[in-house]
């Protein structure tokens, strides 16, 4: 589905024929890999016009017809800013909705003239040097829009012009080289067979389960493949579908870029940079956080969690740990998987259809087996376990997070540490083991006001503390 809308759009910029893109489409189907490559692998784009095309930003509109609003929902729009400005310029008004001056003015005359909205004092001929002031009419008229629907932001994008920005910045679209997989995961003890598979898992933009023991870094994997996604996107402060409006832009998720002006064009500023976005639930995770949720006294809607993660990542971390049956998660999302689309549904009863284009991750301390069946893991591209750390690697761990926090690394400390309580008590080695141990140390010591050392009297305190056994080890 998501090809043949990216086909579309490259048509209609003529960047390849009808013809050209069946051909791609062919070898695709024999070859595999990404439809932008198979078109550079048939002659048809450069390197250059598929990255052009992958990073086009969002023109801002000339007009009312290409911003896809219709005239009486901008000026609805702008009457429930000026109930809340009381007096305002053509300026100040413009930069609140986020659409160009010249888009408003017209906006603005016939709310004069419907004696919504009178001019109170001008420095000049010029209308941006207007003072505009709402009426005891206008005011009556925005509280009334407000009862129906209380949301007083930037004007929002259509649902098509969404599409198209999404499958434009698709995560598909990253390319990320072994040296930059290496160095994201550097500060981390990761075997190189680890890294050989975790590479590609990436750059697929196919779905990653990370299985294995718990307390051997998962979440840590999962977080660093989150800070390794290259470039920025763009992301709308909101969505009209159907007359409703969907806020879609979340400063915990979304992370904002500045934006710099190298386009012929300036860009729309209906539309956010951010970094692309690194969505993560736990526990707490529920399906009804897959649907819009509607506020009924707003009256409009926040954006769902799969919208949010859009062009970025979506980590279930603790799978299996939620109170819902995890088979039901999955079985709501093997279509998105597969086919790279969702549906999604408003209180209306009308459905309608968004882009599935992101990198999710499965994180679970569970058997996979015992999760989900066998059909569902095949729609899974890659399983990596994340293993117990081996004897080399545990002591590489311990190391580092002494280095980290200052505390040299004592070899008699350690031997005891691995002696007296990992062999004596047959204890499996865990990569968060020397975090929570150095932690322990580190508390101590400062509780007591001393400068904290790795000592056997130490080890001995954080182990005492740390872990939970009936053995005295002493």
């Amino acid at each position: 589905m998501a090809g043949k809308h990216l086909g579309k759009h490259l048509m209609e910029q003529n960047l390849v024929t009808e013809q050209q893109f069946g051909e791609a489409l062919a070898r695709q189907r024999l070859h595999g890999g990404h439809l932008g490559s198979n078109l550079v692998a048939c002659g048809f784009l450069s390197e250059a016009e598929l990255g052009a095309f992958f990073h086009q930003v969002p023109q801002m509109p000339t007009s009312l017809e290409e911003s896809g609003l219709e005239f009486n929902f901008v000026a609805d729009l702008t009457m429930k800013h000026a109930a809340q400005l009381g007096s305002f310029t053509l300026g100040q008004i413009s930069d609140r909705i986020k659409l160009p001056s010249a888009l408003i003015e017209p906006v603005l005359e016939e709310l004069r003239k419907k004696h919504y909205l009178e001019v109170m004092g001008a420095s000049s001929l010029s209308k941006s040097s207007w003072t505009f002031t709402i009426t005891e009419l206008g005011r009556g008229y925005a509280t009334e829009l407000r009862s129906a629907c209380r949301y007083v932001g930037p004007a929002p994008v259509t649902l098509n012009a969404y599409r198209l920005q999404v499958e434009q910045q698709t995560i598909k679209s990253m390319i990320l080289s072994q040296e930059k997989v290496a160095e994201a995961f550097s500060d981390l003890t990761v075997s190189n067979k680890m890294l050989s598979r975790i590479g590609p898992a990436i750059s697929s933009g196919r779905s990653i389960f990370l299985y294995g023991p718990p307390g051997n870094g998962k979440t840590t994997v999962a977080e660093t493949i989150g800070d390794l996604l290259p470039g920025s996107i763009y992301i709308p402060h909101a969505l009209l579908v159907g007359g409703e409006i969907i806020n879609l832009y979340d400063p915990v998720s979304h992370k904002r870029m500045p934006v710099v002006e190298v386009h012929s064009e300036p860009v729309d500023k209906r539309w956010i940079n951010i970094r692309r976005p690194v969505v993560m639930v736990g526990g707490e995770f529920s399906l009804d956080m897959l649907n819009l949720d509607f506020n009924p006294i707003a009256k409009f809607y926040q954006g769902s969690l799969q919208l949010k993660a859009n062009n970025g990542l979506f980590i279930v971390d603790d799978l299996g740990r939620q109170q819902m049956d995890p088979q039901n998660l999955l079985n709501r999302w093997i279509v998105p998987l597969e086919r790279r689309t969702d549906f999604l549904s408003l209180h209306t009863g009308m459905k309608f259809e968004i882009p599935f284009d992101q990198l999710v991750i499965f994180a679970t301390n569970i058997d996979p087996g015992q999760l989900v069946d066998e059909a569902f893991l095949r729609r899974i591209r890659y399983k990596i376990r994340v293993d117990h750390p081996s004897l080399g690697e545990y002591e590489q761990i311990f190391r580092q997070v002494c280095t980290c926090n200052g505390i040299e690394f004592c070899e008699e400390a350690y031997k005891h540490l691995l002696e007296h309580y990992y062999d004596r008590l047959d204890v499996r080695l865990n990569a968060c083991h020397p975090r929570d141990i150095i932690d322990h140390i580190l508390d101590a010591a400062k509780y007591r006001g001393e400068s904290p050392q790795m000592t056997i009297d130490a080890i001995d305190d954080a182990w005492d503390s740390y872990f939970v056994t009936e053995t005295d080890p002493s």
